[in-house]
């Protein structure tokens, strides 16, 4: 269904790699690295593995202010004001209220993020010249699937988020151009129903 598509690329993943052993600095880095984002502005284009295809544009407030805004065809709007995230299909005219709780890839809009097991915990990790790959589970949350981030190295920057969805479809979420702490206007985080999707652009190569 391409509404459980679309909600759960917020929801948690699971990505299997030949795990490595991470060092502390690692997991470090890459809490730095969450916790300091102030805004995030960014294309996406997400991918499934039963061959859908969508993107949009990525707005991020820190803490906890998030909007997605699908491209056509996909008449999908979801809008997350820091009480509660609202998934709006335009086509079925249904408007969602999610709990933040609900929502695994809600971590990276935190500022207070921990990977020390206690609330995160590292499932997979893996580490090369170029990339740096965390899946991350929810230690005392079992409900909440795991979700992977996907870094770049120096500088480190987050490129992707992978989950598997309750139909066992895995998504990818590929962030591009992105634009980090520039001034984002507060009304991007307030949920006007009658909002356009973005006109579609080509294809990414």
């Amino acid at each position: 269904m391409k509404k459980l598509a679309v909600f759960f690329a917020l929801a948690g993943c699971f990505w299997s790699f030949n795990a490595q052993a991470q060092t502390s600095a690692d997991l470090k880095a890459i809490e730095d690295y969450l916790n300091n984002i102030k805004t995030l502005e960014a294309d996406f284009v997400q991918t499934a593995s039963n061959g859908n295809t969508t993107e949009g544009r990525l707005f991020i407030a820190k803490p906890n202010k998030i909007r997605m805004e699908y491209a056509a065809p996909t008449n999908v709007l979801i809008v997350g004001d820091g009480s509660y995230i609202v998934y709006n299909d335009k086509d079925l005219d249904q408007v969602t209220h999610i709990d933040y709780d609900d929502i695994p890839a809600s971590l990276i809009l935190a500022n207070d993020i921990k990977i020390d097991g206690k609330k995160f915990k590292v499932k997979d990790f893996y580490k090369d010249a170029g990339t740096i790959s965390a899946t991350l589970e929810y230690a005392q949350n079992k409900e909440i699937g795991p979700i992977t981030l996907i870094f770049s190295n120096n500088p480190l920057e987050l490129k992707q988020w992978k989950i598997i969805d309750p139909q066992s479809v895995e998504i990818t979420v590929s962030l591009y151009d992105a634009v980090r702490d520039g001034n984002l206007d507060g009304g991007l985080f307030k949920f006007k129903k009658d909002s356009s999707p973005l006109k579609k652009k080509g294809k990414r190569k």
